[in-house]
């Protein structure tokens, strides 16, 4: 595959070249990736060992923060330890496997995002129908399906910086190897590979984000014929999903949509969306989520009191 290359490693330029700067990158985005880790490994074992969370929205807010916390993964430690290296090089096979780590584990949210809301569109409009369409099998092999279709993406997607010849500069300017970036340092005419991807990447997170938007407008509208109980534990679900829409897509949609032009912002808004807005959402999901709260004390009690009978 790398056969017409005569480059096998790439220089990251960063998020700024200032020493002091690199530290303040460092010291930020180190607190914000152990805040996304915490916060999601304490949802992960909350749902895992909680009786009172076996519905399928928490079945499906496992899988969210296991491909949240992959996500994260795939950019921000390599931007906290290249905040303090001389030299932020990544060879040719990591930056590759870069771009397929970020494209599966974005994919995997984006259609575990639309399977959450196609959850809460059954439970509140169709309640009596509810038990049975959402089943435990018919929960797995949504799981399954979108583990699927994340995966044919990100193939789709590997296979288009796969194709291109690098001759030299090899310096990225940016802190994560991407498609965009990509694309300014291949020896060929990008144009037509700059479209697949806006095809691929861009009419995903737009068009997600649409159905998204529409299905929880539909939910609220139904909301009307619900007792004033139902619908403020309704709209406060529904509430936190439409936040985490809109800061996980609005930024998406405008790095995968907008033309081969790097726009001075572009690093600030990717930054915000793969390191950032994780964080933001195990707050939400955890500070706007009675339920989580209450089994998160739940199982703190049974353990301080099975240490005391020791």
């Amino acid at each position: 595959m790398q056969q017409n290359n005569s480059i096998t490693e790439f220089i990251l330029l960063g998020l700024t070249q200032d020493p002091m700067k690199k530290k303040m990158v460092f010291v930020i985005f180190f607190i914000l990736y152990m805040g996304t880790m915490l916060g999601n490994l304490l949802i992960l074992v909350t749902i895992k060992f909680s009786r009172t969370l076996g519905s399928p929205m928490y079945f499906f807010l496992f899988y969210l923060s296991l491909a949240d916390s992959c996500f994260s993964t795939s950019t921000a430690p390599r931007l906290t330890v290249d905040a303090l290296s001389a030299k932020r090089i990544i060879t040719y096979n990591e930056c590759m496997t870069q771009v397929f780590a970020l494209h599966f584990f974005g994919c995997m949210e984006v259609f575990v995002l639309i399977i959450m809301a196609a959850d809460r569109y059954v439970a509140i409009c169709k309640p009596l129908r509810y038990p049975t369409i959402m089943r435990r099998q018919v929960c797995t092999i949504l799981i399954v399906l979108a583990w699927i279709g994340a995966f044919i993406h990100s193939i789709a997607e590997i296979a288009l910086p796969l194709k291109l010849p690098f001759c030299g500069p090899n310096l990225i300017d940016h802190y994560c190897c991407d498609l965009q970036p990509l694309l300014k340092l291949a020896c060929m005419d990008t144009y037509m590979i700059n479209l697949e991807w806006v095809s691929n990447s861009g009419t995903i997170c737009t068009s997600s984000f649409v159905f998204l938007m529409i299905s929880h407008i539909v939910i609220l509208h139904s909301l009307q014929n619900h007792s004033a109980e139902g619908r403020q534990k309704a709209l406060s679900t529904c509430t936190s999903h439409i936040i985490i829409v809109i800061l996980f897509f609005c930024p998406c949609i405008f790095i995968y949509t907008h033309p081969p032009t790097t726009f001075p912002m572009d690093k600030m808004v990717s930054v915000f969306y793969t390191i950032e807005t994780p964080f933001l959402k195990r707050l939400i999901y955890t500070l706007r989520n009675a339920e989580v709260k209450n089994a998160m004390r739940k199982l703190r009690h049974i353990k301080i009191t099975s240490e005391s009978q020791r």
